[in-house]
């Protein structure tokens, strides 16, 4: 009996965690945005319906290219074997390594007007085009980001493809269906659930993007406007209403394509013990799906690669590659006064964000898996609500409550002292990684081994402690590798409630290095060297603690 009030306390502080650090910053937004005369100044003013058109059609395109993208490589790594099919499979996770914030930084080395591109259109005689500004720079951002989106459509297709029995596609071909009837009229509709459920992903954090377009000086964009409009907060409320509007259209398109539009019998027939394998196309072309995923992977990299050319270039400008390289910018960067106290602001904020989203999402995990309380599904639910809440909204929440509460501003002010502030929100965007990866581990935990744990005379806390958290150990620490790791280069959150130079994190620092004229943005490549890296080597240790099974952690 005992057990289980103490199993119902955890249950509550869970969810008042949650109201707290999750429902209230939302509902901050909304109690003032809510107004309908700030709605209405939204929906009268021509500069932000002009962000709100730009931003759905960012929205949009990205999704586009993200379709056209991962759909063929879902099939070729579902339907056919090929040389290196398993690396191919790690290639795809290629652009996670980096944010496409950073990644940015890497663009405009190709898309500049002295940029790489440009470089190869002059000297065939053509005009050089304007990548970074006018249209050109619409198609440049819709461009990075579904370079840096498609692994989220194409986990949910593969993991769709998979439940397909290939009975039906055998079925249908043996009563003379063609290969393009038989997928649309039987594997795009068993495909629709991970279709709908990545593409909604992908909707919405292309619609909500901060990073890309400030990076490039897209300025007529939602997200863009709102941070913008950060320092007359106290004076001009508007920007809580386009928050607000955001939030709105941002929720609508993730419930639509989740509730609606994935709704159906799409999964009644999931792949069984007999399915075929994959055959293996004859002579050169058994080399072609390699080659797809190949090309991606290097469009994917190739920010990547201009970053670190960047870094160790001295001048670039009107060269296919770097004429001279050098390490002063990386001794400029360690040099710099911002640089080194953003690295330790960054750790120490990520640490205690870590420390946080571990104890939060372990204890969610284990109220909704193991002890199977009422109110865990909600909890559960609540955890994975930063995946439908797009981060700028939660992050203008937090301010909001700094400048409306007393209290808040007295415990998180973003001036003075934002090392809570920082962390707690880095904590929440990061605790679904966490959530999902414990839930795993207890799923493939036996509970008999507990129960015999307490029939020996254990205690709750002793069996977990000594039983059950020792088995999950490698999904704990995957968890708490991806909550620090992400945390580290979180944008949205570092932009907007860090204000002040001295508690900036790395990815507030890289922004302002790259707005200094000359070197800056030299410098900004080689911190952004030192990011990726980082990020890179979290990514493989966490492969290496969960292998096949990391797929787990980016369960939509």
């Amino acid at each position: 009996m005992m057990r289980r009030i103490l199993q119902y306390a955890v249950l509550c502080g869970l969810i008042l965690f949650f109201a707290l650090f999750l429902l209230g910053p939302v509902y901050t937004v909304v109690e003032v945005g809510i107004s309908p005369a700030l709605l209405k100044e939204v929906f009268n003013n021509y500069i932000y319906l002009e962000g709100l058109v730009n931003s759905f059609a960012i929205a949009a395109v990205t999704t586009l290219m993200v379709f056209f993208i991962s759909l063929p490589l879902a099939l070729l790594f579902d339907r056919c074997n090929f040389p290196m099919k398993e690396w191919c499979a790690l290639l795809v996770m290629i652009p996670m390594i980096l944010p496409p914030f950073v990644g940015a930084l890497g663009f405009q080395q190709i898309l500049g007007h002295y940029g790489v591109i440009n470089t190869l259109l002059t000297g065939m005689g053509f005009a050089p085009v304007d990548f970074l500004g006018g249209k050109g720079r619409f198609w440049s951002v819709c461009f990075i980001e579904a370079l840096h989106l498609y692994p989220i459509l194409y986990l949910n297709l593969v993991t769709a493809l998979g439940n397909i029995d290939p009975a039906l596609d055998e079925a249908a071909r043996n009563l003379g269906a063609s290969r393009w009837r038989r997928f649309r009229t039987i594997s795009l509709p068993l495909m629709k659930p991970g279709l709908l459920a990545g593409g909604s992903i992908v909707l919405v954090w292309s619609f909500t993007e901060l990073g890309t377009p400030l990076m490039f000086g897209f300025n007529r964009v939602t997200p863009v406007q709102i941070f913008n409009g950060i320092m007359e907060l106290e004076t001009n409320p508007v920007p809580y209403a386009l928050v607000v509007v955001m939030l709105f259209f941002a929720s609508g398109m993730y419930l639509f394509g989740k509730f609606i539009l994935g709704t159906g019998g799409a999964n009644s027939s999931v792949k069984g013990s007999m399915g075929q394998t994959a055959p293996q196309l004859p002579g050169f072309r058994k080399y072609l799906p390699t080659g797809a995923f190949l090309l991606v992977t290097f469009l994917a990299a190739l920010p990547h690669i201009a970053l670190v050319l960047a870094a160790f270039t001295q001048r670039w400008y009107g060269t296919l590659l770097p004429e001279h390289f050098t390490l002063i910018h990386f001794e400029n960067a360690l040099s710099n006064k911002i640089v080194v106290p953003s690295i330790v602001n960054s750790l120490r904020y990520s640490l205690l964000a870590m420390v946080i989203a571990v104890i939060a999402g372990t204890l969610t995990a284990l109220a909704c898996v193991r002890w199977k309380l009422k109110g865990g599904a909600l909890a559960d639910l609540l955890a994975m609500l930063p995946l439908a809440v797009p981060g700028i909204v939660i992050a203008f929440g937090y301010l909001g409550m700094s400048v409306k509460y007393a209290w808040a501003a007295k415990c998180f002010n973003p001036v003075e002292n934002p090392l809570w502030l920082l962390a707690v929100a880095y904590a929440v965007r990061r605790l679904p990684y966490v959530v999902r990866s414990v839930s795993a581990g207890l799923e493939q935990t036996p509970e008999e081994l507990e129960n015999a744990a307490r029939c020996f005379g254990a205690g709750p806390l002793k069996a977990v402690l000594k039983i059950t958290m020792p088995l999950i150990l490698a999904n704990v620490l995957v968890g708490a590798l991806f909550a620090f790791s992400f945390s580290m280069l979180e944008v949205s959150d570092s932009l907007i409630l860090a204000q002040k130079a001295e508690f900036y994190p790395i990815t507030r620092a890289i922004y302002d290095l790259s707005q200094i004229l000359g070197e800056g943005p030299s410098i900004a490549c080689a911190f952004g060297v030192w990011a990726m890296l980082f990020l890179a080597a979290a990514l493989a240790a966490a492969g290496l603690l969960l292998g096949r099974k990391i797929g787990t952690v980016f369960k939509l």
